[in-house]
């Protein structure tokens, strides 16, 4: 009974404090180490729970981590070779096929040290070489793993911004553009933009107004706003609901902008931002950098598309200085613990 009491204690205050950090602000990158502790504390707490099938369910618990570790990798490196040839060989759609390679090269790493010193010689390896080869299997093996695991964490957050219960009385959507094709016609992706905000336009009690948001590039004929206004008409919301923001060039304009738009409006401005589920989280940090309160909606995007589109999020905020910065420590210190273990094995 203690062990139930202490480990369900450890879960209560992990899952509390995160409670507390999204509470208070749901674009702070603490919230993701916050949700993946209170995860990770619920696994001894539901073998504290087990009783007498305590072996049974850690053992199922170790199985399905070791199969997913496993098969991320291979599900990568597919996912990569299916994004390149739907969307072609751009660096940003290879990026889940080199994530993928660089995952199964540091469990392979990794595997091959623990068959040599649990079930093999170490005598294979010459002695003048023991200790430069334990040092860049560390290195090779401790890297992809801090990585691996930033990205998880970074995921599992992501994806739970998307499945969280939320308010429907918004008084206005902003809709971020995402570029048209050929100059003037809207992308699969803008359109699934469009068509969660008119979802969430139908569901409202009090319809909000919806602000389509996106300038004119130089190779476009109309401004993205002007494009996303005739879809939403299309889709049979009034004239007199539709906003437009038609002066931003980027992401972060579009928001600053239509911030603008808000502060000239009298009345509440409880307010939804929709854009593209693997975008709605690095959306919402912007927001909070020139104090606009919202709430993140993210609109459906192709399967094979999400897991590239993601890493490209993920690289996106840790180039952040701050983020490269602590990073940047932390696998400094992990490398130096690693090294430390693999040189006492």
């Amino acid at each position: 009974m203690n062990e139930i009491i202490f480990t369900g204690l450890i879960w209560l205050v992990m899952s509390g404090l995160f409670a507390y950090s999204f509470h208070k602000d749901r674009s702070r990158y603490r919230n993701c180490n916050l949700l993946f502790l209170a995860l990770i504390s619920l696994i001894p707490f539901t073998i504290a729970l087990s009783g007498e099938n305590r072996f049974r369910v850690t053992a199922m618990i170790g199985a399905v981590i070791f199969t997913t570790l496993l098969i991320i990798p291979f599900f990568l490196i597919h996912n990569g070779r299916v994004m390149i040839r739907r969307e072609g060989r751009r660096l940003a759609h290879m990026l889940s096929l080199v994530l993928g390679i660089l995952i199964l090269i540091g469990e392979i790493a990794t595997f091959a040290w623990v068959l040599i010193y649990s079930y093999g010689d170490p005598a294979m390896i010459p002695e003048t070489s023991r200790l430069l080869v334990r040092r860049i299997i560390a290195f090779i093996s401790i890297s992809v793993i801090y990585g691996s695991m930033a990205f998880l964490i970074f995921m599992i957050y992501s994806v739970f911004l998307q499945i969280i219960p939320r308010k429907r009385d918004f008084d206005y959507v902003i809709i971020l553009g995402a570029g048209l094709l050929e100059g003037n016609r809207l992308s699969r992706l803008l359109k699934d933009r469009l068509d969660k905000a008119v979802e969430v336009y139908r569901r409202d009690p009090t319809p909000p107004v919806l602000i389509p948001s996106g300038g004119q590039g130089d190779d476009e004929t109309v401004s993205e706003a002007a494009a996303m206004k005739q879809y939403l008409l299309e889709r049979g919301i009034p004239e007199k609901d539709i906003l437009l923001e038609d002066q931003s060039e980027n992401t972060f304009e579009n928001l600053r902008n239509s911030k603008k738009i808000l502060d000239g409006i009298e009345g509440r401005k409880y307010t939804a931002l929709v854009t593209g589920n693997y975008h709605v989280y690095r959306a919402l940090r912007n927001c909070r950098k020139i104090g606009l309160k919202c709430t993140g909606i993210g609109s459906r995007v192709a399967l094979y598309f999400w897991p590239s589109a993601l890493i490209r999020e993920f690289i996106a905020i840790h180039t952040e200085p701050k983020h490269a910065f602590l990073y940047g420590i932390g696998w400094l210190f992990w490398l130096a613990v690693g090294f430390r273990l693999f040189e006492l094995i």
